[in-house]
């Protein structure tokens, strides 16, 4: 059981994209939003959709981000990346909305949970907020998400999706 979800920019960027934010909100569960994250989703600008989507929202949360431990640092990822990680690792029981793989890989040897936009995907056709996922895909690719032919098709399979 995961206690708090604390996301990073892409998944922030490519949920408001799609219109699917409102799958990180689960009832008791906080979304907690590193003020690094926030400054590098700021840097498209002031009226960037996500900015907007975070201080809009009323149930996400901004939270400071504490000192990074040489343990996140050795893995030499994006500052949002290791921002998240040390926010989760600060607060145990947090899971880390993340889409870098290597930043994925670091939660898995620090215990942390992780899960990433096309999962929240799968998600959200499970929650019944999208009939079909192979739609969003397509919208995610032309938002700017690179995935592999694999790996959507592995998406499409997983949703009951002819690839």
């Amino acid at each position: 059981m995961i206690s708090r979800r604390v996301v990073n920019a892409s998944p922030l960027i490519f949920l408001t994209e799609v219109g699917l934010l409102e799958v990180l909100r689960q009832p008791g569960i906080p979304v907690l939003v590193p003020d690094v994250v926030l400054d590098e989703v700021g840097r498209l600008g002031p009226n960037d959709p996500a900015i907007q989507a975070v201080h809009q929202s009323g149930w996400m949360q901004i939270v400071s981000t504490p000192g990074i431990p040489d343990v996140i640092l050795v893995w030499d990822l994006g500052d949002g990346e290791s921002a998240v990680l040390a926010v989760a690792l600060d607060q145990p029981g947090s899971m880390a909305i993340l889409d870098d793989q290597p930043a994925r890989r670091c939660a898995q040897v620090l215990g942390i949970q992780t899960q990433g936009t096309l999962g929240l995907v799968l998600v959200a056709k499970q929650q019944g907020l999208i009939p079909l996922v192979r739609p969003v895909l397509e919208q995610l690719k032309q938002a700017g998400m690179y995935m592999s032919d694999r790996l959507e098709n592995q998406i499409l399979a997983t949703a009951g999706e002819s690839p």
